[in-house]
């Protein structure tokens, strides 16, 4: 699948325009703040694409203009800037219908494309792996879908007067159903790999999992290789890395950790970030729903971290991993101003009480995070007792399966029974006894932390 639009060697230029609906009533300067962070964000996102920003526009509107989003002078004054300075593309901050994008181009005299699809190029220009190739060509496929009226236009252009929609209308159809075949080819093929996936999960079995998460761009990866050495690429654009980057932690600074861990990086999140990507990304978010601990990493030194936090943690609620036990990573702590700077960390110790204020990049306190890393590990950790029949035959066959599911610290063979003592992740081992065929359901509260006897009798 090619890339919405194709990056010409000579850079294009472009400008940017954010509009708010409706006109808030916040003092001047605040929203002009938010308007530069939201246009910074986008000049961001259209330099990580390969264009030059040339200027940017911005619109406080009462309503949205269901012809154009915006008004018709402000068009028609950045069709003006366009024609004075030659420019190649329009990016809007907001979401645009395929009506409003039709008709912001007949005015604007050239192309025309809203965040959505600038992140879906962004994506399409970094994957790498078969699955995220996979994943972007189906979110593309889908975001073109409702917008492919305007993609034969220049059929009745060409063609004039009566009798020329006929055949556009029907190429339309054609290129529908195309496409409508090629997005369930691509479902069916994630779905593939969501299984595949599925098994990983499943023979990754007693390990305990962290996930980070977080904002694109807010250090999640360089934090990654500090914690374990793994040479995940990094660089200072946004998307640099789509897939995620699972390894296993099986001591921090040193320290062993009470059980190894397995530890992956997601894609990051960002505002307005299409919801058809979300979903075609669900088979890789998926280290996120199945994580014990979520690292929350933000970058403190972002005007809009806190706009940040809620993006993220409302991409959480929509995946539902909202209920995750996290820890808030506050990075980026050298790049802050020292005048308001413990003053800042104070108040959000208060607000996040279990966070840590690090620099991946210059390892600042990494201790703190180490150690906090380790204590949510401890609290996670079960130790326990159980004994199965000697004489069932499935016997050994449960033992086996506890050697991949947990770590068993003894084995104890008496006349009747085979007692061992395992060691796990609490969420793990409940499943694994709830599950074994020749064990009763464990009474409730008896699974408690160190050393708890079960009994486990036959069926």
């Amino acid at each position: 699948m090619s890339k919405l639009h194709t990056t010409k060697k000579e850079e294009e230029k472009a400008i940017l325009v954010c509009t708010t609906i409706p006109k808030s009533t916040t003092a001047k300067t605040v929203k002009q703040k938010i308007f530069r962070e939201h246009l910074e964000e986008l000049e961001f996102l259209t330099q990580t694409a390969g264009a030059a920003v040339v200027d940017k526009f911005y619109q406080e509107r009462d309503k949205i203009d269901k012809s154009l989003f915006i008004g018709k002078g402000k068009a028609q004054e950045i069709a003006q800037k366009v024609e004075d300075d030659k420019i190649d593309l329009v990016i809007f901050e907001n979401s645009l219908s395929p009506t409003q994008i039709r008709n912001l181009e007949k005015i604007i005299k050239c192309k025309v494309l809203d965040k959505p699809a600038l992140i879906l190029d962004i994506f399409a220009s970094n994957a790498r792996t078969s699955e995220a190739k996979t994943q972007v060509e189906l979110a593309q496929l889908q975001y073109l879908q409702a917008r492919l009226t305007r993609q034969w236009t220049h059929l009745s252009k060409q063609l004039g007067g009566i009798g020329t929609k006929g055949p556009g209308e029907t190429q339309i159809e054609t290129d529908r159903r195309l496409i409508g075949t090629r997005i369930s080819l691509l479902k069916e093929k994630l779905k593939k790999i969501e299984e595949q996936r599925k098994t990983q999960r499943q023979q990754r079995g007693g390990f305990s999992r962290i996930a980070l998460v977080g904002y694109t761009n807010v250090g999640k990866s360089t934090l990654l290789n500090l914690l374990t050495n793994a040479g995940v690429y990094v660089e200072n654009k946004l998307f640099a890395t789509l897939d995620t980057s699972t390894k296993v932690l099986k001591e921090i600074n040193g320290e062993k950790l009470p059980q190894p861990v397995l530890i992956s990086d997601t894609v990051g999140f960002i505002r307005n970030l299409p919801h058809d990507l979300i979903e075609s990304f669900k088979s890789t978010l998926a280290e996120v729903v199945e994580a014990d601990i979520l690292l929350h990493v933000i970058d403190l030194s972002s005007e809009s971290y806190e706009d940040q936090i809620t993006v993220v943690e409302e991409t959480l609620k929509d995946l539902g991993a909202d209920s995750k036990q996290v820890i808030m990573v506050f990075n980026k702590v050298d790049k802050l101003v020292d005048d308001n700077k413990q003053e800042l960390i104070s108040a959000l110790k208060q607000r996040y009480p279990n966070s840590v204020f690090i620099s991946a990049f210059k390892g600042i306190n990494m201790g703190s995070l180490f150690d906090k890393i380790i204590d949510e590990m401890k609290n996670e950790i079960d130790e326990v007792e159980i004994k199965i029949p000697a004489g069932d035959p499935e016997a050994y066959k449960i033992i086996n399966m506890l050697h991949e599911e947990a770590d068993i610290v003894s084995t104890k063979y008496l006349q009747k029974f085979i007692k061992l003592k395992i060691k796990g992740n609490s969420k793990h081992l409940k499943k694994i006894l709830s599950g074994l065929s020749t064990q009763k359901q464990p009474p409730r509260g008896k699974l408690k932390k160190n050393r708890k006897e079960l009994s486990a009798e036959s069926a």
